[in-house]
């Protein structure tokens, strides 16, 4: 086994999260699905409790003392997530249901009102289908035209193609900062000034990178941010979007109702300003403040402590995957120190069909994902129907790695004997 620090920081913070702790079909849980969903820490559940013990009410709305507490709480959470991006204000922060509704505010109040046919949207083969589906949409409206960065040698963004498709009639680049599938980790920074270089807006899909790399959206100067709660410790129906202020400010609202509102008449009503513009009706209260646990419990950890432990995982995850000949697997390889990607594996194993390997290895107590991981695209730029993916996290250990190869090399075996 590779040497990993002493006492690593999975053994530090395994007691955190009590789901771990618990056998799958008589074995103990080897949860590597964290790139879908991530498991909540004991402080994430007890915020999300004590908000419905004790200070259940409605924001913003009440003048009694549970109404203050939740508002205080909700916009404490807000603050939290603005100093965990590093946005310059606070109003810079909407919270959504989830990224793919972030994604969809920025397309239909932003997307559907500035963007005109001729005009060319870049996105990238990698897309997951959310950063993907909303723009085909608004170019079916508008008559935008679509552009799309494929892959280089090494399955990573083409920052070359990007550079030659990059023109004046650019209204939008539109990219993952980190690949769901792949694990590549794009030039955002670089991507972001060639596009403001030709006046282009950039939206960045932050959901695989937020939780496992530092964000400052201002050194990156991205003019919109999305990223999912539950993929970072919080809790599921909730997400976010960062827009620059002037921008936001710019654009109507998504969605009519209330809290959005500063006057309503009877024919017409004039809007609050951010973020409450974009925070229509109810908004999933407890579940912000959730997620405003798991950031203050992410940055207690550290970002970099976090990264560069998972970069340690990541090398021994591969190193253990090569041992697997008949194992291929997708996206650029990890340096000797398991930098350059994120802490996930996209692999196929000769003909075995990735449902049948997760079956198999569910068996084992060891969870992973199959499919195409709402990547479809990208699947048929690399020739894979359908792949199965290994995705880590911090509570996680080299002792999972091998619980897992040795599941994934029984497997292998077993269907080798049937397939003859």
């Amino acid at each position: 086994m590779i040497a990993i620090q002493e006492k690593s920081l999975a053994q530090q913070v395994r007691a955190d999260f009590p789901i771990l702790h618990q056998e799958v079909n008589g074995q103990p849980l080897v949860y590597l699905d964290n790139a879908a969903t991530s498991q909540k820490p004991q402080a994430v559940l007890e915020a999300l409790n004590h908000y419905y013990r004790r200070d259940n009410s409605n924001v913003h709305r009440g003048v009694h003392t549970l109404s203050g507490r939740a508002t205080d709480a909700y916009e404490g959470a807000r603050d939290k997530v603005a100093a965990f991006v590093n946005a310059a204000h606070r109003e810079e922060i909407i919270f959504t249901r989830n990224a793919s509704e972030a994604i969809n505010l920025v397309a239909y109040a932003w997307g559907q009102t500035q963007i005109q046919a001729g005009d060319e949207i870049i996105l990238t083969v990698m897309e997951h289908h959310s950063n993907l589906i909303p723009w085909q949409m608004v170019a079916q409206r508008t008559g935008a035209v679509l552009k799309f960065v494929g892959l280089t040698e090494t399955q990573e963004f083409d920052l070359e193609q990007y550079k030659a498709l990059v023109s004046d009639r650019t209204r939008l680049v539109a990219v993952v900062h980190a690949s769901n599938t792949l694990g590549c980790i794009n030039p955002v920074e670089e991507i972001i000034a060639i596009a403001h270089r030709h006046g282009a807006k950039v939206l960045i899909d932050a959901c695989q990178s937020a939780p496992h790399l530092k964000l400052d959206v201002q050194a990156m100067d991205c003019d919109w941010l999305v990223a999912s709660g539950h993929k970072m410790c919080g809790p599921t129906g909730i997400g976010f979007l960062y827009g620059k202020q002037q921008i936001l400010r710019s654009m109507p609202p998504f969605l009519g109702g209330g809290e959005m509102i500063a006057d309503v008449f009877l024919d017409h009503a004039t809007y609050a300003d951010i973020p409450h513009k974009f925070e229509a009706g109810t908004p999933a209260i407890g579940e912000a403040i959730a997620l405003g646990a798991a950031v203050d419990y992410l940055m207690e950890i550290g970002m970099d402590r976090i990264h560069a432990y998972e970069a340690e995982l990541t090398a021994y995850l591969f190193k253990r995957l090569a041992e697997v000949p008949e194992v291929t697997v997708y996206g650029p390889q990890p340096d000797a120190r398991g930098e350059g990607r994120t802490a996930l594996a996209s692999f196929t194993a000769g003909e075995v069909h990735p449902h049948d390997l997760s079956t198999i290895l569910d068996q084992a107590g060891v969870a992973i994902r199959a499919g195409h991981h709402c990547t479809q695209p990208l699947h048929r730029a690399i020739g894979a129907q359908s792949t199965a993916r290994a995705s880590l996290y911090f509570y996680n250990t080299p002792a999972e790695i091998d619980k897992f190869i040795e599941s994934l090399q029984e497997a292998v075996e077993f269907f080798g004997s049937i397939f003859g």
